[in-house]
């Protein structure tokens, strides 16, 4: 669809939520980024997966890859307080084993990738440097990444900890990633946001998902 006839269809949209909610819309997309993503490898704890996602709303985070090889990724409504709508979720699950699909994706489209990992510190979070587009990559609490996943990252990064558990739930491992990395990005990267192209697309499935029979007035404008 070309960029005029998005406009058409997010200005029609538009006349269908408040001046308010739009307003807020607009805010939250002007902190959107694609600059950090998220890759979750088969994660089934639904109270985390859920955790995750209401994270990269909060910090802004656009895209979480999900990849389902033994595991399907599913959302808890009372944890994530509906943030699964605000998100494009990219699900890797047509093959038995997704990993490689979904990580030879990423590099092509110019990320870096980093697995979190306490067991390789090549770089502590802090020191992680951000001005490439970069996917963390997560893996199960009790396995950890798969060792394809390990083998194709382009470095590693760990969270300091100081006591004598391992590691930090997943949850918990992303909050504090999405803290420290995205103020830094913010601050570092120039052209962190989403160009225009993407922000387009992402009011208008935002406006698609809010308008009630959205379908129906787009059909009305394009039959």
């Amino acid at each position: 669809m070309k960029a005029n006839d998005k406009k058409k269809l997010i200005h029609l949209l538009s006349t269908y939520v408040t001046p308010r909610r739009l307003a807020r819309m607009e805010e939250v997309l002007g902190q959107r980024t694609r600059h950090l993503t998220l890759v979750l490898e088969d994660i089934y704890q639904s109270h985390n997966a859920s955790a995750v996602i209401r994270s990269c709303d909060c910090f802004g985070v656009q895209d979480v890859h999900i990849i389902e090889n033994r595991n399907e990724y599913t959302v808890n409504p009372d944890v994530a307080l509906g943030a699964s709508k605000w998100l494009s979720l990219k699900k890797f699950n047509e093959k038995e084993f997704n990993t490689i699909d979904c990580l030879d994706k990423l590099k092509k489209e110019g990320y870096q990738l980093i697995a979190t990992t306490p067991h390789k510190d090549e770089f502590l979070l802090e020191e992680l440097p951000v001005q490439q587009k970069t996917a963390l990559l997560f893996g199960t609490e009790m396995q950890g990444l798969t060792p394809e996943a390990i083998s194709m990252a382009d470095g590693f990064t760990k969270i300091p900890m100081v006591g004598f558990t391992e590691s930090f739930n997943i949850s918990v491992s992303v909050a504090i990633c999405l803290y420290n990395l995205t103020p830094k990005i913010r601050q570092e990267v120039k052209n962190w946001q989403l160009n225009e192209d993407e922000q387009l697309d992402v009011m208008l499935e935002w406006l698609m998902q809010s308008v009630k029979n959205a379908e129906g007035l787009v059909n009305q404008l394009y039959p």
